[in-house]
């Protein structure tokens, strides 16, 4: 590679025309042809397939429909299992900026005596930030909702996501629903869901520190974990009388009403010590419930499983083994618990948190005297997903027998389900085979997209899977070989060479010296690690790469820029750059670099190959750097550039101009695409706010007329991030979510 401290005398001579020319960005924008929405045009939208990704924290069967399943993710919404296509159906795609932070699902319930309706607790985050929780409530399977505003946050991301359900309708009367919150007690609602009140009698141990656990950010409330109908207690009114509360807390735990929540009683003879997590019923009228020290999933050091039998008062520990002194680490608890709806001597058992060998379920047939662990006789099917080859099941916060196939168990892990239909044949001495029935089911979160000129269409960066190159958009793919990373956080190509690229990322548990940069020279497939870190090289940050793939500039998370020639060998610092200034290079010159700082609006060029960077367009002042910004070199031309500059809208890079396009209000994502004649401006994707309307706008003709290509059923929870036009396919986009994946769009 060549001195990248060399300028080049073309490059040189390409910025000093550029900064002799420069204006002011603001307001001198009265060239710029206004802009207005355009009618919709026909997109058909796809996921491009992964196969799950994410942590789904909840299952459940409807006892009276076979076939018929919901799922719950902690960020990625519900879905319903569709038997006929043998595919999940997602069910809150309608979501828009407006609910934003309640795409995570904190509990789900179904009506057992009707199968059409269902009931979601939506909300994701506990946080100031957070917004307050709602009830969804459908007559249609998810097909339509209504909603019940809550005054309150849930936590459909935060910790005990996998416990359950907090959420009930009343077997004897299904206007009857009851929730336990995290921080606001047990909530009641004798209308289907159209309105709740909170049962005061409830015990304010349920808001109390002890009813909280220690998260990466701090305590968390937990609060109910669980509520529970007895159906054998019909009342005069045709409601249950006898209802359970489980509650997240080491002392006495469990609670019961005998007279509809009016009072409450903690159930005596149980244990303590630990928290509960599941309660399930069998057949005899006996609750089996599982417990671990913490409420999962980050940890989970200790554990137990016990039944209660409601007609002697009777506690019996069945816990499958015990702790072993051998294991490494602190030991382990106990996820979830299930049995047989028709044969209570059916019991499934998952440890949570036990690294040593490995977690598993445990099977008993003989009420828990005995246990077999499942793993002594199963294979796994990875045949719709290779990349789940690499992936080890963890997080096994979630068990669910099919109430209609006594054969049938799912089990829930990091990164989707698992599901067999020979549990009875493992009884029988035989071999379990598990499948990963994922299709339609997406809850990846893609950090970054790129969609180069050469090689595959698209290439992809995740958060806790790496990235793909995307031979086949609807078909999942095997992961990035060489390096392994949980997440990559940025990815680029050279304009000039695609097949070189480079990424950054990050790890969840980094090896000792890991360099957290790779480099490729087959479009994707292989990685190399970088030789070293930049001095300041805390996080992944982001990087890019010259046209000619001979020089990267490396933004580490402290905001520091770095120059390199030889992927790591040695590094220098970038001058000239405000701390946080995202770079990019330019497509078609070696020497020149981009930089946009999103506190000021400042524009600076390099055109020594990224050594020095100078001001070509002076800001408008700080309006804050919440949000991402965004540079997209155009790839069929030297020397210009997009600019997603958030509350700034979109600007426009051209030698010696920076210039406002007028009409969009906001621009949080922008990506080019290749037009439909040579020769013609790229083919322009945003999302942003155009006339106060959030989403997803197209130009052909360089930001002079815009068509808004989403709509209203399909609005991803409001939340797009790192569009991406196709490099070869006029027209095509692809764009990533907050955990729905990452989509592409191709008109019709």
């Amino acid at each position: 590679m060549g001195s990248w401290q060399h300028a080049t005398t073309r490059c040189a001579g390409y910025l000093r025309r550029w900064l002799a020319a420069a204006v002011l960005l603001l307001p001198a924008l009265a060239c710029v042809p206004a802009v207005h929405a355009g009618t919709q045009p026909e997109y058909t939208w796809h996921n491009v397939a992964i196969g799950g990704g994410g942590f789904v924290t909840g299952l459940v069967f409807h006892p009276q429909q076979a076939g018929l399943q919901y799922a719950r993710t902690d960020i990625g919404g519900a879905y319903r299992w569709d038997a006929t296509q043998q595919r999940w159906q997602p069910l809150l795609d309608w979501m828009g900026a407006e609910d934003q932070g309640r795409f995570g699902v904190e509990s789900m319930a179904v009506d057992p005596t009707d199968p059409n309706r269902l009931y979601l607790a939506v909300g994701t985050y506990l946080h100031a930030r957070g917004s307050n929780g709602a009830i969804l409530r459908s007559h249609d399977q998810g097909r339509s909702f209504q909603r019940t505003e809550l005054p309150f946050e849930l936590g459909g991301n935060e910790l005990g996501r996998a416990n359950g359900e907090r959420l009930a309708v009343d077997p004897n009367d299904g206007k009857v629903l009851l929730f336990g919150t995290r921080a606001n007690g047990v909530w009641r609602s004798g209308d289907a869901g159209a309105s709740w009140s909170e049962l005061s009698a409830f015990p304010a141990i349920a808001k109390s520190p002890a009813a909280t656990a220690e998260g990466w950010n701090g305590a968390q409330a937990i609060g109910v974990v669980f509520i529970e109908f007895e159906p054998e207690s019909k009342g005069d009114t045709g409601a249950s009388r006898t209802l359970y509360a489980g509650v997240s807390t080491q002392q006495a735990s469990l609670y019961r009403s005998d007279d509809a929540g009016s009072s409450w009683q903690v159930v005596p003879g149980q244990p303590t010590g630990l928290r509960p997590n599941h309660m399930v019923r069998d057949s005899l009228g006996r609750w089996l419930l599982s417990y671990g020290d913490a409420p999962g999933p980050n940890t989970m050091n200790n554990g137990a499983l016990w039944r209660y039998d409601p007609r002697d008062g009777s506690w019996a520990d069945i816990t499958p083994v015990a702790q072993s002194t051998d294991l490494e680490g602190d030991g382990f608890g106990w996820g979830a618990v299930a049995v047989d709806p028709q044969d209570p001597l059916r019991i499934v058992a998952s440890t949570f948190n036990r690294f040593a060998p490995h977690d598993d379920i445990f099977r008993s047939i003989d009420g828990g005297r005995s246990w077999t662990a499942l793993s002594t006789r199963a294979d796994f099917d990875h045949s719709y997903a290779p990349w789940t080859e690499e992936a080890r099941p963890h997080w096994i916060g979630v068990l669910a027998l099919d109430p209609h196939d006594p054969g049938h168990l799912q089990f829930v892990t990091g990164y989707g389900i698992w599901d067999t239909r020979d549990l009875r044949a493992f009884d029988e001495g035989k071999r379990l085979r598990w499948r990963f029935p994922l299709v339609g089911f997406e809850e990846t979160v893609p950090l970054a997209l790129v969609s180069p000129p050469q090689g595959a269409h698209l290439i992809s960066g995740l958060g806790d899977i790496d990235g793909f190159v995307h031979d086949d958009l609807d078909l999942p793919q095997r992961r990035f070989a060489g390096v392994r990373f949980s997440n990559t956080e940025s990815l680029a190509y050279a304009g000039q060479a695609p097949q070189l690229m480079v990424r950054t990322g990050y790890f969840h548990h980094r090896p000792e010296g890991a360099v957290r940069a790779a480099w490729s020279n087959d479009g994707g497939y292989n990685w190399t690690p970088f030789a070293s870190e930049p001095a300041d090289g805390e996080g992944a940050g982001r990087i890019t790469v010259a046209a000619d793939g001979k020089r990267v500039i490396w933004q580490t998370r402290n905001g520091g820029h770095w120059l390199s020639a030889d992927f790591g060998g040695r590094w220098q610092a970038v001058q000239g750059l405000p701390k946080n200034a995202v770079v990019e290079a330019d497509r078609h010159e070696a020497a020149v670099y981009y930089g946009f700082d999103p506190a000021s609006g400042a524009l600076y060029v390099s055109g020594d190959g990224g050594v020095a960077f100078q001001q070509a367009e002076a800001g408008t002042g700080a309006v804050g750097d919440w949000y991402r910004a965004e540079i997209r070199p155009n790839p069929w031309r030297a020397g210009e550039a997009w600019v997603a500059a958030g509350w700034r809208g979109l600007l426009h890079w051209s030698p010696g101009r920076l210039q406002r396009v007028q009409g969009l209000d906001t621009v949080f994502s922008v990506g080019l695409g290749k037009p439909a004649k040579d020769g013609d401006a790229p083919v322009l994707f945003v999302f942003g706010e155009m006339a106060g309307k959030r989403g997803l706008y197209r130009s052909d003709n360089g930001g002079r007329r815009w068509r808004r290509i989403d709509n209203d059923a399909q609005r991803f929870a409001g939340v797009i991030r790192h569009v991406t036009g196709d490099a070869r396919i006029p027209g095509r986009v692809y764009f990533g979510t907050e955990g729905r994946g990452i989509w592409y769009g191709e008109p019709q």
